[in-house]
Parts: structure tokens; C-alpha cells; sequence
């Protein structure tokens, strides 16, 4: 290998790395909010701290940078709603639901950022692109299960990781239109979207702040600066230096990691239909990952 594709490599080892990283942290995310949960503390407060502290400490940088987006705050907010939803969502249904069938159902994210950047950016629907949505459909009917699918409705837990789904979906192609906004600016309004519509679940769930003891206040900072903003931020640094394609399958390693982690130590079981609509899913999503445009590596 000559100098300058050793460089090259090197350069491309970094963002591989705090990306694989990243997605392991956030495929393991789910044991940490079930033993608050066990612990009776309400996911919603769990939330309220975890990303709002993160949020706080990241704000004095998203603040000098105004001048850069002072000027788009609406898609700002935006990003924070959307970001907001699809964090908070996701982090209850993983508190309350079954840790495998939530993160099957939340990696339908791929198929439904197909149908929102051709209705929102004009994307083309490929025929590969076309192949990815139907394999995802009919793994999401064998995720729901099968020929029962239609028998009872979508539980809550169901229809929120879905939605958290579909608002992480829609937060990447807001992402998308936002070229030019610092990412700090991104990430801080995604963490205060998060918090607040985690308090909101919070009070529309009739809970108040539990009273807690030292021991998981230390250990709720610890989460949030240890593990969320750390998580953050590598995921956010590996996207940004490798190309859509690439960083979309390194960023699967989660789906693997969450479900795997649930059955080996969190007692889960994988259906057989589970496991068939697991893997449908998994690949329309590397399907997805590898039809995106490339783009330059920073």
C-alpha cells in the first residue's frame, strides 16, 4: 500500500470506527432504559434528563454559530420536532415493548425515507429502490404476524416505534434541505426536542418526577454524558465523512446488535416469523444503503 492510500485509509478508519461505535451504543440502548423502568422510574423523566443534558452542554457552541442558522429557525425547529418524536418515541417503545419487535419495526426508517424523498425532494423511484419497499412491506406483515396481521390492532408500543420510524425518516430528509447547518446546531435541537416531548409524554401519562435515589441521579448524568452524547456525536462524525451508502450499512450493525443483545441477555425470544421478517427488512435496508447518492468523504 503506497503513502498516500495508507493515508486514505487511515482517514476512512476513523469515521468507520466512531461509527460502528455509535451504532453499537444505541443497539445496546435498550438495557439501560429497561433497568430505569425496572427501578420505577418513568421513561419519560429518563428521557427528559438523558438528552436534555446533553442538549445544555452542547449549547454554548450551537449559540456562536447563529449566524449560521439564524436565518432558517423554522427548519430548525423542524429538525427538533421530528428528531425530537423519533428519539422519544423510539426510547419509550424500547422502555415498555419487546426490545426485537421494536427494532424490526423501527428499521422500516429506510423504506419510508424512499416514499418521503420522492414526495418531499423528487428522488426517483428505481426499480432497485421499488424491489427494497415491497421486500420491506412483506417483512413488516411477517414482523406483525403473518396471516394474523389484520386479526387485532397495532398496539401502542407497535404504532410508536413505527412512528418513530417514519419521524426519523422524514427528520433525513429535513436534514437533507438543511446543507449548511452546523451540526452542533442540528444535534442540540434534536436533544431539546426530544426532552420536551418526553416531558409531554410524561404529563400525558399523568406521572410526576419520581423521587429518586442518589445512586440513579448519578447514574441518569452518567447515561446521558457517557453514553447519548458520546453515541450522538460519533454517529454524527461517521456520516459526515463517509459516503450515505456506506455509513446507511455500517449503521445496520445496530438493528443486529439491538436484537441479538435482547435474546443473549435480555430473555427475548425470535420468532420464526420474526426472524423471516427481520431479515426482509435488513435487506431492503442495505438495498436503500447501497442506491444513495455517494458524496465526497471530508
Amino acid at each position: 500500500m503506497t503513502a498516500p492510500s495508507l493515508a486514505s485509509a487511515q482517514r476512512q478508519g476513523l469515521p468507520v470506527f466512531a461509527l460502528l461505535g455509535g451504532a453499537v451504543l444505541w443497539g445496546l440502548f435498550w438495557w439501560p432504559l429497561k433497568q430505569f423502568d425496572a427501578a420505577g422510574i418513568p421513561a419519560g423523566f429518563i428521557q427528559a434528563i438523558i438528552f436534555g443534558l446533553p442538549g445544555l452542554l452542547l449549547l454554548p457552541w450551537a449559540w456562536r454559530s447563529r449566524s449560521a442558522w439564524r436565518n432558517r429557525a423554522a427548519l430548525l425547529a423542524l429538525i427538533a420536532m421530528l428528531g425530537g418524536w423519533a428519539n422519544a418515541s423510539f426510547a419509550s417503545s424500547l422502555a415498555y415493548g419487546s426490545v426485537v419487535r421494536v427494532m424490526l419495526l423501527f428499521y422500516l426508517a429506510p423504506v419510508w425515507t424512499i416514499l418521503a424523498a420522492r414526495l418531499f425532494l423528487g428522488e426517483a423511484l428505481t426499480p432497485l429502490r421499488l424491489a427494497a419497499l415491497g421486500l420491506a412491506m412483506i417483512g413488516l406483515a411477517f414482523t406483525l404476524g403473518g396471516p394474523e396481521l389484520f386479526s387485532a390492532p397495532l398496539s401502542l408500543i407497535d404504532l410508536l416505534a413505527l412512528s418513530s420510524g417514519l419521524a426519523f425518516a422524514l427528520n433525513n430528509v429535513a436534514i437533507r434541505a438543511s446543507q449548511g447547518l452546523p451540526e452542533v446546531a442540528r444535534a442540540v435541537a434534536v436533544f431539546f426536542g426530544c426532552a420536551l416531548i418526553s416531558l409531554g409524554f410524561l404529563g400525558w401519562n399523568g406521572q410526576a418526577a419520581p423521587a429518586m435515589e442518589a445512586s440513579h441521579g448519578m447514574a441518569l448524568v452518567a447515561l446521558a454524558l457517557a453514553w447519548v452524547l458520546p453515541g450522538t456525536l460519533a454517529t454524527f462524525y461517521g456520516v459526515a465523512r463517509l459516503d450515505a451508502g456506506k455509513a446507511a450499512i455500517l449503521l445496520l450493525t445496530e438493528l443486529v446488535v439491538g436484537v441479538f443483545s435482547a435474546v443473549a441477555i435480555g430473555g427475548e425470544t425470535l420468532s420464526a416469523q420474526e426472524a423471516i421478517g427481520g431479515a426482509l427488512i435488513l435487506v431492503a435496508a442495505a438495498i436503500e444503503a447501497r442506491t444513495e447518492p455517494l458524496k465526497e468523504v471530508a
